[in-house]
């Protein structure tokens, strides 16, 4: 049999071996330990047993046969109905993955401040793709638009908004360049550079490369003319 590692009425096994001496005359008191005191005052306040996880999954299909249950203490996923949605949006869009994202609050309640039936655009929130997510989850609670409808009204609205953003933003880069403003390269240019820059580095490693392999191929082709006129002289001579 294993050892029994788990506890099991420890404070009340203690107390017994501190009142039950070890010998009939025993004269001293044995030492108590220092959580004993804590543990009388202040009890476990929770029950160590431990309960088989809340099953989630509803769509679960019948076994077969019965067998030896699995995973009971496994604690189920959780699902929210945005994932399925946000999945979506992000599949058709991975570019907005990239964009940067503002995570930070400031105590942690601005999804109480926000109001979905405006549209995507928020004052205390970024325009992202979690936009798409909140207004379509508010078009199919409140207005009773299916998945599809829904999805398609609030990317329209963020379309719009996108591009006119970006509109705004290219007008004014273009007043600011004609009063005489100066941006610097953009980084499609800068990347562009830098790949410039590893190709020229390519090309001369490439060159060097060439010049060894045609070293070493016109030392060999001579090695193998020197073997040949050997070959032909020895030849010659046993004739």
């Amino acid at each position: 049999m294993g050892r029994q590692i788990r506890p099991r009425k420890v404070y009340q096994a203690v107390a017994q071996s501190l009142a039950s001496p070890i010998l009939p005359n025993q004269k001293f008191t044995a030492t108590r330990p220092p959580w004993f005191d804590v543990l009388h005052a202040v009890p476990p306040s929770e029950i160590l047993t431990r309960h088989v996880a809340v099953q989630l999954n509803e769509n679960k299909k019948a076994l077969k046969r019965p067998g030896k249950p699995r995973n009971l203490y496994k604690p189920q996923q959780i699902r929210f109905p945005e994932d399925s949605l946000r999945a979506n949006f992000y599949r058709d869009h991975p570019w907005e993955l990239a964009r940067p994202r503002q995570i930070v609050e400031t105590d942690g309640c601005d999804a109480y401040r926000v109001d979905w039936s405006q549209g995507v655009v928020q004052s205390r929130m970024q325009l992202s793709g979690e936009c798409v997510v909140q207004r379509q989850m508010w078009l199919m609670e409140n207005e009773g638009l299916s998945q599809d409808e829904a999805y398609d009204k609030a990317r329209r609205e963020f379309y719009e908004e996108r591009h006119l953003r970006e509109l705004r933003s290219r007008i004014s880069v273009e007043e600011a360049r004609y009063v005489g403003a100066y941006f610097g390269k953009s980084r499609l240019e800068l990347g562009m550079e830098e790949e410039d820059r590893a190709y020229e580095r390519w090309k001369k490693l490439a060159a060097v490369e060439t010049e060894k392999l045609a070293a070493m191929r016109s030392v060999v082709e001579a090695d193998n003319e020197t073997d040949d006129t050997v070959d032909v002289e020895a030849m010659v001579e046993n004739a």
